[in-house]
């Protein structure tokens, strides 16, 4: 990227950052977090039973870090993808809908270039969302459970310091997740000047994509899904680290990546923008 296309990106950024809709967002993910630790640390259940309950839950009393990986896990279905759909929704629809879209291309910002510069900040506040995460469920873990040790899902022991790069390696997976929904996300917007509607549609599209993925008699349509990697995170936390899935979410992503994306390009570039 030239010097003139990361000036953009940061003054998007900071517009981004600087809304109070962004933050109340991420306040949302900050409280689901919290509550989810403070829900396991008030029910006192080791999880060992047989209720049949996420395997990471019970990991969550026996050390705290697993609350930021099971926190991720339990925001990527629903929460995170909200989140990116009001972003990725709101990022050319809304510009239409303010009227400030023909004055950003005037400036002159070419279409291509704007519209490359949009899905960057998707992503940087992709980024921010699941930091989020895995930070509050750090803190929040650190703060209500004891934390040593690790036990992966493999068996084997890790130190905590090892146990914290698994985090990492969590948050990095379901931000490559959210990437195909960016791209969903700003191919709507392209849409139309409504960005509720656009936002609305990302979020729709997130859902019935793990609907579909849930039905047994589509299992020749579940390998093409956005959402069908989306929990495939548990690789990661085995010792060694399989990157099977890891490799098949990212090449998954890409593919959505390129061809809605395309699609967006296409629309932006022959749009006439009267707004």
């Amino acid at each position: 990227m030239s010097r003139a296309d990361l000036r953009l990106l940061a003054a998007e950024v900071r517009l981004l950052l600087g809304r109070r809709r962004t933050w109340a967002l991420l306040g949302v993910l900050v409280a689901v977090t919290v509550l989810l630790g403070v829900a396991v640390e008030l029910s006192g259940d080791d999880g060992g039973g047989d209720g049949g309950g996420p395997p990471l839950l019970g990991r969550i009393t026996d050390n705290g870090l697993f609350l930021a990986v099971t926190a991720l896990g339990a925001t990527v279905p629903f929460f995170l993808p909200l989140a990116v759909g009001v972003v990725a929704g709101d990022a050319v629809a809304g510009e239409a809908q303010l009227g400030t879209l023909r004055y950003l291309l005037a400036v002159p910002v070419g279409r291509t270039r704007l519209l490359l510069v949009k899905y960057a900040t998707a992503v940087v506040f992709c980024l921010c969302a699941t930091g989020t995460v895995a930070l509050t469920g750090v803190v929040t873990g650190l703060a209500l459970f004891p934390v040593g040790e690790v036990a992966l899902l493999s068996g084997d022991v890790v130190s905590a310091s090892g146990a914290a790069w698994r985090v990492v390696l969590v948050a990095a997976y379901a931000t490559l997740s959210l990437l195909g929904l960016c791209a969903v996300g700003l191919f709507v917007s392209t849409l139309t000047e409504v960005p509720v509607g656009a936002m609305a549609a990302t979020v729709v599209v997130a859902i019935a994509s793990q609907l579909l993925d849930s039905v047994p008699q589509l299992a020749w349509l579940h390998p093409w899904l956005l959402t069908h990697h989306w929990l495939g995170f548990a690789d990661l936390l085995r010792d060694p680290v399989s990157w099977g899935t890891t490799l098949d979410n990212a090449l998954l992503q890409a593919g959505w990546v390129a061809v809605v994306g395309s699609l967006a390009w296409a629309r932006f570039t022959t749009r006439d923008v009267t707004s």
